[in-house]
């Protein structure tokens, strides 16, 4: 299996694991809003996911753009680009499932709007052989 493919494939994978996690909340197989009603504690994860998706967004879109980083991809060395390019993917896409679990554990709309903003940096991480 080439490079392209399983990084395909892991693109599919992660996204796939929170939009699972979305439908069996929204099926109400999980219990929606269970840690609600703490106030201070709800604050302290918005702010840290607030950190960690403005911090990945960008060191995902410029990761390729790093001298030593750019320089092993662009010699042609697979391995380089399967490690870089996965570390690329899990930087949109942890944050995405750590967004989407905050959403329905705290019901607060900020992580969602912040996974919707992790989703619509997906196509800007997907490696194509373009590229």
């Amino acid at each position: 299996m080439n490079t392209e493919k399983k990084l395909h494939n892991l693109l599919i994978v992660t996204v796939a694991v929170p939009l699972l996690a979305a439908i069996v909340y929204e099926c109400d197989v999980l219990p929606t809003g269970v840690f609600a009603g703490n106030a201070q504690e709800e604050f302290l994860a918005v702010i840290f996911m607030e950190l960690l998706t403005i911090v990945m967004i960008p060191l995902a879109l410029r990761l390729f753009k790093a001298k030593d980083v750019e320089r092993k991809v662009e010699e042609g060395d697979t391995s380089a680009l399967r490690k870089w390019g996965a570390l690329r993917i899990l930087m949109i896409t942890v944050p995405l499932l750590l967004n989407t679990m905050g959403y329905y554990l705290y019901m607060n709309t900020t992580f969602g709007y912040m996974a919707l903003i992790l989703l619509i940096c997906l196509p800007f991480v997907y490696i194509s052989p373009k590229k």
